[in-house]
């Protein structure tokens, strides 16, 4: 509980005591630059230092520190020590005046505000070290796009004072303007991002790494230290990069796209179109050589804000065969030599004056009369530059697009073909066409799903007949095409007539499918069929047909194409039909069968047949010819006999027997339940399995009931129930009811003497 509440304190002090500390996200770039001031002590000399820093001012937040902690480190950059460390006051601070594109309109606003920080600083001499002169700060703006988490990320401006730039008094080069703080997306822009060096040093461009320095103060356990809001000391070399939102963004590609942004190393010019919106920090690298020999390198950091814009004037055109880069529009004619231009220019409604220019060998030819629609004819083949411009004449905003016509030769697209149109064998097909161009590419397409070529003189075989389209594009070395199409009747005869019957042989009736394998054919060709039994069919490529009398049968095909060739196939004794046999029998006896007449001998009454089987129920089969079976259980059974013809065919039939249950119930008319052990019970006898619902009643002439029960094996001793006193002797009445195995119901009545 103190640990917490000691941290809390210290929190709230540092909030209090340094309120720059706290949420400081408002970095936006930097740079360190350095000039030789003079040796006024021997081995010493004096040099000024100079940092412009910028921050976003939009929406308040901290101002520019003052003080700021300058931090000197000697040594290399992987090994060096602190040599002193230095509070420096801003000498200049300003709103940035954004350099907003022209002519264009809803442009957001920015605010940028930069301080300048210069003081001097004398130096010892060092011939085989360097001096870094380090600044770090956190944090940058939540809005930048290309960082991750950029509102916990700081930055470090540092310059190397190297031993061979102290060597010959050097002076960095100082950059001539700052970017643009606005640029627009999907319109192309061009920032002169040079460097002027006092004595004309060569100078390289390139982009490079931001560096991190400092870190949210809040993840931090010391504000000022190296991963702290205000790094105190700032810390030495080697500095981290910013971490990059990759893949999308690195630091050679800050602002993503494709194409990517580039800078000219020579120049410093910055050229691209942006393509995302966004907020991206951009680092560039100025590395100043002498005599071969690397002096200084100036690293400044600052933010390109991609925005749209809405221009008020941009010269665009449409035209056949038409690419676009940027503001140049290249059109490409292969033959023809009038070309047919569209003024597409937007906004339409400022366009004031319109003029179409060209340059034809020499001679300039202008267009000021057709504004948006225009043609030129061109003398020859070959390239012609040409312009589109937009209110020229009229002051104000203007735009201008840079046209390039490439007129080539014309190309000229032929083929020819060969091949026997009865046979089913390959198509020849031979290349006709012209360019002077100089062909150098066959694209062929025989009108068949995968059937392509790329041979300036194929061979195809068709896999099916039909009237095929064959298309030819060829290509020239200039990239002209041309295209033909032809089609080509392939309806040959097949070579040799391929039938397969699923069976060659079967009984009366035998259903015969006839499989026709040849090819080609299809659907279009007119086929007759003969099966040799006096029928035909035609028109259909594999049939099938039922023979209804024995026989041996040829069968004869003949095929003729939708072009008219022709091919026949006769063949002999294809199918054999032989007679069925007829499937019969006899039952023995057919009827009153009961579960007490329960054997039956099955006669065999079939003709034609060689083999015999039954399947007597659903558990029984002999392949006797005249079976015998008892049947073990009553109920409705199936009888089938299947026979097989000497041949193979088959024949059968079933039929049902019913073997009925009996029930046999026997009552006797009187018993003398004396106690002699002879004929002491009334009860009755018989068979009466299956039987449900028993029930036998006695009453006694006054209508009083004297016994009952559901259990057929029970018995009646002459007492009431028996189990009261003894009935009187003379006469009982009784009833027997119970319910048979088929849901009949049965009733016995009659009467019962006791006699002592």
């Amino acid at each position: 509980m103190k640990r917490n509440c000691l941290f809390a304190t210290l929190t709230f002090l540092v909030a209090f005591l340094f309120p720059a500390l706290v949420e400081a996200k408002h970095i936006i770039g930097g740079d360190v630059t350095y000039k030789y001031l003079g040796e006024f002590t021997p081995g010493i000399k004096r040099w000024q230092f100079t940092m412009h820093v910028y921050r976003d001012c939009i929406g308040g937040g901290p101002t520019f520190d003052q003080p700021v902690k300058f931090a000197i480190y000697q040594g290399s950059e992987a090994n060096n020590v602190l040599y002193t460390t230095h509070d420096v006051l801003y000498s200049y601070i300003a709103v940035l005046v954004p350099d907003t594109p022209q002519c264009v309109t809803q442009i957001p606003y920015v605010c940028v505000e930069e301080a300048i920080y210069v003081w001097e600083e004398d130096l010892p001499v060092l011939t085989d070290e360097s001096y870094f002169i380090v600044y770090q700060r956190c944090c940058r703006n939540e809005t930048i796009t290309n960082i991750v988490g950029p509102g916990d990320v700081g930055a470090t401006y540092s310059i190397e004072l190297t031993a061979a730039a102290m060597a010959v008094n050097n002076d960095t080069p100082e950059f001539a303007n700052f970017p643009p703080i606005i640029i627009c997306n999907n319109l192309p822009f061009h920032f002169d991002h040079s460097a002027r060096d006092s004595v004309g040093d060569f100078v390289v461009y390139s982009f490079c790494q931001a560096q991190a320095g400092g870190g949210n103060p809040i993840g931090s356990t010391d504000p000022f230290g190296c991963d702290g809001v205000i790094p105190t000391p700032p810390c030495g070399p080697p500095f981290a990069s910013v971490p990059y939102t990759v893949p999308t963004y690195n630091f050679n590609n800050p602002m993503g796209g494709d194409p990517q942004i580039t800078i000219n190393p020579v120049t410093g010019e910055i050229t691209g179109t942006p393509e995302l919106l966004g907020q991206y920090v951009v680092s560039v690298c100025v590395q100043e050589y002498r005599n071969g020999q690397l002096l200084s390198t100036v690293r400044r950091e600052f933010q390109f804000n991609v925005a749209d814009c809405t221009p008020d004037i941009d010269a665009k055109l449409s035209s056949d065969s038409l690419t676009i880069l940027m503001e140049d529009y290249t059109i490409k004619s292969c033959g023809e030599k009038t070309i047919f231009f569209q003024n597409k220019t937007t906004v339409a409604a400022n366009v004031t004056d319109v003029e179409w220019r060209f340059d034809m060998n020499g001679t300039t030819v202008t267009d000021k009369v057709n504004k948006w629609f225009t043609a030129f004819t061109f003398p020859d083949t070959g390239l012609y530059h040409g312009l589109l411009l937009i209110n020229q004449n009229s002051g104000g905003c203007s735009d201008t697009a840079f046209i390039h016509v490439h007129i080539f030769p014309e190309v000229h697209a032929s083929l020819a073909y060969e091949y026997d149109t009865c046979i089913a064998g390959p198509v020849v097909f031979t290349d006709h066409s012209t360019g002077e161009g100089g062909l150098n590419q066959w694209k062929w397409n025989f009108g068949i799903p995968g059937s392509v070529s790329s041979l300036q003189n194929p061979v195809y075989q068709y896999p099916i007949p039909g009237n095929h389209p064959v298309k030819l594009q060829v290509t020239d070395k200039n990239q002209c095409t041309d295209d033909t199409t032809t089609v080509i009747q392939w309806f040959p005869v097949p070579p040799v007539i391929i039938l397969q019957p699923n069976k060659y042989f079967g009984c009366v009736p035998a259903s015969i499918y006839f499989s026709n394998l040849s090819t080609p054919i299809d659907d279009s060709y007119h086929i007759v069929w003969y099966f040799g039994d006096g029928e035909s069919t035609e028109d259909v490529i594999s049939p099938t047909h039922v023979y209804n009398e024995a026989g041996q049968y040829n069968v004869r095909v003949e095929i003729t194409s939708p072009i008219g060739c022709y091919t026949s196939e006769d063949f002999f004794h294809l199918i054999n039909v032989e007679a069925a046999p007829v499937a019969n029998f006899e039952c023995d006896p057919d009827s009153a069968l009961t579960n007490f007449n329960n054997t039956v001998h099955f006669i065999d009454k079939s003709t034609g047949a060689e083999h015999w089987n039954w399947q007597i129920g659903p558990d029984f089969n002999t392949f006797e010819q005249n079976p015998t079976h008892t049947f073990l259980d009553t109920g409705r059974v199936s009888v089938r006999l299947l026979i097989t013809h000497p041949a193979g065919c088959l024949d059968s039939m079933t039929k049902e027997l019913d073997i009925r249950p009996v029930i046999t119930w026997f009552m006797p008319n009187a018993f003398t339940p004396n106690g002699d052990g002879k004929n002491d019970d009334f009860f009755g006898k018989g068979f009466l399995y299956g039987v449900t619902n028993f029930k036998m009643s006695i009453w006694n002439r006054w209508g009083e009931m004297v016994f009952e029960t559901s259990n057929p094996n029970d018995k009646w001793n002459g007492e009431k129930q028996n189990s009261g006193g003894m009935s009187p002797e003379g006469v009982y009445i009784y009833t027997v009811t119970f319910t048979g195995p088929r849901g009949e119901a049965n009733e016995y009545k009659g009467f019962a003497t006791v006699v002592r």
